[in-house]
């Protein structure tokens, strides 16, 4: 973030003041991000213990076991892992109102492209190879849809997915585009994040009962709260508390809870409805904590690590970590914990490799890349 033009920073106010008119605010304490970077990794490690002693179909072929036997106690809570997820969604909303402030439409664009695919194409890379030497464990897609996979915009063309995951990256991308066409576009203001954050929260409960599937898909109903509540927690972290900001939060919260329960407990009936309110309620205020400074003595240098892998390590855990519980338990013989830590551990050190060797060279050269150069200094340059 660029550093505040003015020491203070006046309260929005009531009715939020006309747009554009909003003065920079400080830059949040380095703790307070340092925290987000290890819920980032949390919520990771959650999905990945899902996949890997949560639930059964392939990774039970992998284990050569159910997963419940192997860890009776460890995948009773490990059901819920799934769940990071939306904490993900929660945290999505806060970073990518902090980072979009004071950006234009383009700053944004190569920014969110540079982040998000180099480090997805060596995943696919890597997926797609192992899938190749081992298709016992996943079968290979057909080259037309290991293409059509780089875009990233393989489930709306129907193509099969290279990485499983990589449904949330669909649900993000939708996000991005939303957030940029009715913010970023005019520029990022208190006034239109509340409008924006209003208008999607209505928009969702309409679409419930509108039917129409393409609207569904666009508004994204079951996600658009998580989203919506990082929204305001940053508004919240950037100007102080107002009652219209956790007005908005509460808001989200109550819906969240319920699209959860229902979408998520519904359809799986041995998991326990409370536990689920209890893992949103805890995902908001988690993330409210940082909002508001609780956690700005949090400053470890290993928060900074977390924060980098935890992108790179969520791409690849899932196909890659059944790939290596395969060798290590059915191969080699290796007891089934011992198999969890290593194979843990292990997709943790690939995710380094991933941002050390990919990430860092690639995604500023990706970045500056973008821009628009060819035009040369003798053509006013686009907005873009």
């Amino acid at each position: 973030m660029a550093a505040p033009s003015s020491g203070v920073v006046p309260a929005p106010g009531p009715l939020i003041g006309r747009a554009g008119e909003v003065p920079a605010a400080p830059g949040p304490r380095r703790g307070r991000l340092l925290a987000l970077d290890g819920l980032r990794l949390v919520a990771a490690l959650m999905v990945c213990l899902y996949h890997y002693t949560g639930r059964g179909g392939t990774v039970s072929a992998s284990w050569h076991a159910s997963p419940g036997h192997l860890f009776p106690t460890l995948s009773r809570a490990a059901v819920y892992g799934n769940f990071g997820v939306q904490l993900f969604f929660v945290i999505s909303g806060f970073v990518i109102c902090m980072s979009s402030w004071g950006r234009t439409l383009g700053d944004f664009f190569r920014s969110r492209v540079a982040r998000l695919y180099p480090a997805y194409w060596v995943a696919l890379v890597l997926v797609t190879g192992a899938s190749l030497a081992l298709p016992a464990v996943v079968h290979p897609v057909r080259l037309d849809e290991f293409l059509v996979n780089l875009t990233m915009l393989q489930q709306p063309m129907g193509a099969t997915r290279v990485l499983g995951v990589c449904w949330t990256l669909w649900v993000e991308l939708r996000f991005y585009v939303l957030f940029a066409l009715f913010v970023v576009l005019r520029g990022v203001t208190y006034r239109r994040v509340v409008l924006f954050a209003c208008v999607w929260t209505s928009a969702a409960v309409l679409c419930q009962s509108s039917g129409n599937e393409l609207l569904n898909q666009v508004v994204m109903p079951q996600y658009a709260p998580f989203f919506v509540g990082g929204l305001a927690l940053y508004l919240i972290h950037r100007f102080g508390s107002h009652l219209l900001a956790w007005g908005i939060v509460a808001m989200s919260w109550l819906l969240a809870q319920r699209e959860a329960t229902a979408g998520l407990w519904g359809p799986h009936p041995h998991r326990d409805p409370y536990v689920v309110v209890l893992i949103v309620t805890v995902a908001f205020a988690a993330v409210a904590a940082v909002a508001v400074g609780w956690t700005r003595r949090a400053s470890s240098r290993w928060l900074v690590t977390a924060g980098a892998l935890t992108y790179p390590f969520y791409l690849v855990h899932e196909h890659l970590g059944w790939f290596v519980i395969r060798v290590l338990r059915r191969g080699l013989g290796l007891p089934a914990w011992p198999t969890l830590v290593v194979t843990v551990l292990g997709m943790l050190g690939l995710a380094w490799l991933i941002h050390r060797f990919v990430e860092r060279p690639f995604g500023p050269r990706l970045k500056r890349g973008l821009k628009n150069r060819e035009l040369g200094s003798r053509s006013p340059r686009p907005g873009f």
